[in-house]
C-alpha cells in the first residue's frame, strides 16, 4: 500500500429490501480492495465471494452502470441457480458509490423541523431558494419544512410553459396566483388545506452516490413510513410521483446547486377540488393518454378519503416520525431568512419576467 491509499465506508437500505454495506479501498485512481456485507440473502453461497473481486480495478468514477455490468458479468456463470434477496447487483453498486462519494445517512447531521405560519404561496416558494442557499453555504442546518398557505395558486416547475399549463379563462374566474418554483417538475393547484406540502433541505453528502430516481425514493421513506401508520400503502412510481394502492397521491420535484446541496418538494392531495383544478391546469394530453379530463380527476386519490383523518393530523404525524427517526429538533424561520424571501418576492418570484421566464 502506499502513501495514496484511503479508506471509504458507506451503507445503503435496500427500499422495500435489505441493507447492504461496502467497505472499499482504493489509490485515488482506482479500487483496490473492497468487502461486501449485510443483511440480504445470497444463493449459492459461493457467489459471494465473487463480488469483491469483480469490483476490484474498476475505476474510483465508475457510474452504477459501470459497476454493476462488472458484478453482472461475474455472476453469469450461475445462471439459474443464483437467487439475490432483498438486494441486486445496482443495490451493490450504489453503496460502493456512495462510499466513494462519502456518504452519510439522515442520522449524521443535526436536523431542524419546521411547522411554519401561514404564509403567501409566493413567500413560500422564495424560502424555498433561500433554504437551499442557507443550507448550502452551512449557514443553516439541514432543515424539513411543511408549508402552511390560504391563498389559491398554481405553481409550476421551473422549465414548463405558461400557456401550454394553464388555462386563463380558469386562472381569472378563481383568482389564482401563478407562482414559478425553481425545481423543476409539473404543476400544483393550492388552495388553502388542500394539499399537504413540504420541502427538505439536503447537504450533499446526503445523496452522494444515488443517481436522481434513487435519491426521490431514499429522501422519503420516512414519510411512506408515515403514510402507513394511516393503513396507506404508499410507494413511489418512477421518476418522481408517490402512488398507493389507492391510486396518486402527489409528486415530487427538485432543485441541485452546484455544490450537490439539494432542494427535495413534495405535494401530496389531501382533499383536491378536481373540477376547479382541471378548469386552471392544462392536464396535458401525454399524461391522460385518450382518456380526457374525466380521467385527469381520477388521476389523483387525496389523502383525505384514503385516511379520514384530518389534515393537521397527518401533518403531525409526518413530522413526528421525521423528528423521532432522524433526531430533528423543532424550529422556525429566522427574521432574515423572512426579509431575504421577501425580497426575493419583490425581485423575482413576483415579477412577470420570472413568471413568464418560458411563455
Amino acid at each position: 500500500m502506499t502513501n495514496d491509499t484511503q479508506h471509504f465506508h458507506g451503507e445503503f437500505k435496500v427500499i422495500g429490501g435489505k441493507l447492504v454495506v461496502a467497505d472499499v479501498t482504493s489509490d485515488g485512481k482506482t479500487i483496490t480492495e473492497v468487502k461486501i456485507s449485510g443483511d440480504f440473502f445470497l444463493e449459492p453461497e459461493e457467489a459471494y465471494f465473487d463480488l469483491a473481486p469483480a469490483l476490484v480495478g474498476a475505476s474510483v468514477t465508475a457510474d452504477n452502470a459501470t459497476l454493476r455490468g462488472r458484478l453482472d458479468e461475474a455472476l453469469a456463470g450461475y445462471g439459474s441457480e443464483l437467487a439475490m434477496h432483498g438486494f441486486s447487483t445496482a443495490d451493490i453498486a450504489t453503496v460502493v458509490r456512495r462510499a466513494l462519494g462519502s456518504a452519510a445517512n439522515f442520522t449524521d447531521f443535526d436536523w431542524q423541523v419546521i411547522r411554519g405560519e401561514v404564509l403567501p404561496t409566493q413567500l413560500n416558494v422564495a424560502l424555498d431558494q433561500v433554504l437551499l442557499e442557507e443550507v448550502a453555504a452551512g449557514r443553516r442546518q439541514p432543515t424539513l419544512r411543511f408549508w402552511e398557505w390560504e391563498d389559491t395558486a398554481a405553481v409550476i416547475g421551473a422549465f414548463q410553459s405558461y400557456v401550454n399549463e394553464l388555462r386563463p379563462e380558469g386562472v381569472e374566474k378563481h383568482n389564482v396566483q401563478v407562482v414559478r418554483r425553481i425545481s423543476g417538475g409539473g404543476a400544483m393547484f393550492m388552495e388553502g388545506g388542500n394539499c399537504i406540502t413540504y420541502s427538505i433541505f439536503v447537504p450533499p453528502a446526503l445523496v452522494a452516490g444515488l443517481d436522481y430516481e434513487e435519491s426521490y425514493v431514499f429522501l422519503d421513506q420516512w414519510v411512506l413510513a408515515a403514510l402507513k401508520t394511516f393503513g396507506v400503502e404508499a410507494f413511489y412510481k418512477p421518476i418522481n410521483d408517490i402512488s398507493s394502492t389507492g391510486g396518486k397521491i402527489g409528486g415530487a420535484a427538485q432543485k441541485r446547486m452546484r455544490d450537490g446541496a439539494l432542494l427535495h418538494h413534495v405535494t401530496m392531495s389531501y382533499d383536491i377540488d378536481a373540477d376547479k383544478m382541471v378548469e386552471v391546469l392544462r392536464i396535458g394530453e401525454a399524461k391522460i393518454s385518450d382518456k380526457g379530463v374525466a380521467s385527469a380527476k381520477k388521476r389523483v386519490d387525496p389523502l383525505r378519503s384514503q385516511t379520514g383523518e384530518a389534515r393537521k393530523d397527518i401533518i403531525d404525524v409526518m413530522a413526528d416520525t421525521f423528528a423521532n427517526r432522524y433526531g430533528a429538533t423543532y424550529g422556525t424561520y429566522t427574521p432574515e431568512e423572512l426579509e431575504r424571501a421577501q425580497e426575493l418576492v419583490d425581485e423575482k418570484f413576483g415579477t412577470e419576467k420570472w413568471t413568464h421566464r418560458v411563455p
